[in-house]
């Protein structure tokens, strides 16, 4: 078996086309779009390349036959965050052959390595972790956009490799045409109606300000992360951007107290349901077909990309009153009769029990690994940070010494 380093068309070409090789005959598989995968690893598109560097290889096997791929990549905002400096490796394919996953995972390691990391999460993206990011383990069924769909073998490699569970990730499933439970329906309609808080969808026309209140909120709300960085705002504009003709402006949504910015919601029409029928190619034939399945209604399914409200509203009942808000629009848009409530981690009992709250399924499971290269440093998942702990670092520091 030979690897070899992504840096030429032929290259890239491979890496792209054996994922679409190995899932041919897998009528759930969605192959991502060719120039969404060669954004992550172009320093053009992809501003993580401003504090951080990626690379990729393809395995062939000795007939010439490229058999398997992988990347690697360093996010220098994050990777010395954690007590070992960790990488990342993602976008893993390969056929049913250990020894030659094994090969994958060895190349990435060593580089990370040669490049002071001692440690790596995987499989993970070069970007923010709502798209790409994790192993599918369980509710292998068609992925909403953005989330990864995998071979069901794939789980034996990374964990006979010595890649342990640094944190689950759940995705409910939320049947439009069921009713909210009825006790939640009272929670949100007396938040949505309570004096001094108020809400409104996004809009183009006033997109930046939109931009600034999702960084508002971001950064109150995550800032107690131990892995925090804050979000680019070009990254949002150029979402924005690209999204335009298929983005729903009554899809994303705000709350206020007072006229400050407190939660944002964001929810995007699952286009896999689309994509799925152009094999990652968007040429001027494959546009004029996603226009044509545009204007059809095809897309039936939304998913709800991320949700983040400010800690010190956490408690008021905010994210039912977006649901509450969500619910009226949902009623105008019939063709939609599914919603995907992704991903929420095992570490986010809050967000869990809000999830079931208002009737989702847990339908789909994908875990994010990590892997110590000195297999003698002892190994800690995700710590659980209970609500009242956030903000308060000495409680913080004492809850994650206890999980430790």
């Amino acid at each position: 078996m030979n690897i070899i380093e992504v840096t030429n068309q032929k290259h890239r070409t491979e890496f792209l086309d054996l994922a679409g090789k190995l899932y041919k005959n897998d009528s759930n598989y969605a192959r991502p779009l060719d120039a969404e995968i060669e954004g992550i690893f172009n320093p053009d598109n992809n501003s993580f390349f401003s504090h951080g560097k990626a690379i990729r290889w393809i395995l062939q096997d000795e007939n010439g036959a490229t058999i398997g791929r992988i990347a690697a990549f360093i996010n220098e905002k994050k990777a010395h965050t954690y007590e070992q400096p960790t990488g990342g490796c993602g976008f893993f394919e390969c056929i049913d052959d250990k020894k030659a996953a094994f090969l994958l995972f060895d190349t990435a390691k060593s580089w990370l390595s040669d490049n002071g990391m001692e440690a790596m999460d995987g499989p993970v993206n070069f970007g923010e972790n709502d798209n790409h990011w994790g192993l599918l383990v369980d509710g292998f069924i068609p992925q909403g956009y953005g989330m990864p769909y995998h071979q069901k073998y794939y789980k034996a490699f990374f964990e006979e490799y010595g890649f342990k569970v640094f944190f689950e990730q759940y995705s409910y499933h939320l049947d439009l045409s069921k009713k909210f439970p009825e006790r939640f329906w009272k929670i949100a309609e007396w938040i949505a109606k309570k004096p001094g808080f108020s809400f409104e969808h996004f809009r183009y026309d006033n997109s930046e300000k939109y931009v600034q209140d999702i960084i508002s909120v971001y950064n109150e709300a995550w800032k107690f992360h131990d892995n925090f960085s804050p979000i680019d705002p070009e990254d949002l504009r150029k979402i924005a951007r690209e999204g335009k003709g298929v983005i729903e402006e009554e899809f994303i949504w705000f709350a206020y107290h007072e006229g400050k910015p407190i939660a944002f919601f964001v929810a995007m029409p699952d286009i896999n349901q689309i994509l799925i029928k152009m094999n990652g190619k968007f040429n001027l034939w494959n546009k004029l077909k996603f226009l044509y399945y545009l204007k059809r209604k095809t897309i039936t399914r939304a998913r709800i990309t991320i949700m983040g409200v400010v800690p010190k509203y956490q408690r008021f009942g905010v994210e039912s009153a977006i649901f509450w808000h969500m619910d009226k629009v949902m009623k105008h848009k019939p063709q939609y009769n599914e919603m995907e409530l992704s991903w929420v981690g095992d570490f986010n009992p809050k967000m869990v029990s809000i999830y079931e709250s208002v009737g989702g399924v847990k339908m789909k499971t994908h875990f994010t690994y990590r892997y110590l290269f000195d297999r003698n440093k002892p190994f800690n998942r995700t710590p659980i940070i209970p609500l009242e702990n956030r903000g308060d670092k000495a409680k913080r520091k004492k809850a994650k010494e206890s999980a430790e």
